[in-house]
């Protein structure tokens, strides 16, 4: 596990940020990003607009969602709304740049759809699409993306975008598999509170039962004190 460690939320999040306006600069052609939903995401997104949307060319940006719920856009539970609030709305980048996933239609279709604008969109490698960074979390349960425990099969499904329920409330997703996932070149996790303290360790040491655990062991882990508590 590589771990940067700051010590609040915030901070945090602006240290990730940096980073990400740092590979962007680096990338002379179009820049591929896969992003997650949440609300400490939704500081990293204000924060990457705040202090960089005008120094980033946002024309070569390209921007993908890792998982989103089965709810209209305009549903508070919708990644696509927080993201659009926090980032799309504050800069400027093209309409045709921003691929959202249709939560509004069958989940099970929308996979389809979905991978099929992926694949039509993005640079493949081994066969698979080749993000160059790709945004997660991770649940207290050590989920990742839309891919839960109880559905580890996502892990190394051959497709691009799968169907996935919450095993709580049922909700249906779509999800990006984690072959996709750990084909990206650039994997960054945004991980903060004490909520998490005990589910990192597992992931450090890698225990089987958790999703976390299969993304590639170069992804960066960016983690406040809270959260990192046990790590350090």
């Amino acid at each position: 596990m590589i771990k940067r460690i700051l010590d609040t939320k915030k901070q945090t999040a602006a240290a990730l940020a940096e980073e990400i306006f740092q590979k962007i600069n680096e990338c002379d052609d179009s820049v591929n990003i896969a992003l997650s939903g949440g609300s400490t995401p939704a500081i990293l997104f204000s924060i990457v607009a705040e202090d960089y949307g005008d120094k980033i060319n946002w024309r070569k940006v390209r921007i993908f969602w890792v998982d989103e719920r089965s709810v209209p856009p305009e549903d508070d539970q919708s990644n696509y709304k927080m993201t659009a609030r926090t980032l799309l709305s504050q800069i400027d980048i093209p309409e045709s740049n921003v691929y959202r996933i249709h939560g509004e239609n069958d989940a099970s279709k929308e996979a389809v759809r979905y991978s099929e604008v992926i694949e039509q969109s993005v640079p493949m490698e081994k066969n698979l699409p080749r993000f160059d960074i790709i945004l997660l979390g991770m649940g207290d349960d050590g989920h990742t993306a839309s891919i839960f425990p109880d559905q580890m099969s996502l892990l190394k499904s051959d497709k691009i975008c799968e169907r996935a329920i919450h095993p709580q409330n049922g909700q249906e997703r779509v999800t990006m598999t984690g072959s996709v996932i750990n084909n990206g070149k650039n994997i960054y996790f945004l991980i903060c509170g004490e909520s998490k303290v005990e589910i990192l360790v597992k992931i450090r040491d890698k225990d089987p039962l958790y999703p976390a655990s299969y993304i590639r062991s170069d992804a960066i882990f960016f983690l406040d004190k809270s959260a990192s508590g046990k790590l350090t």
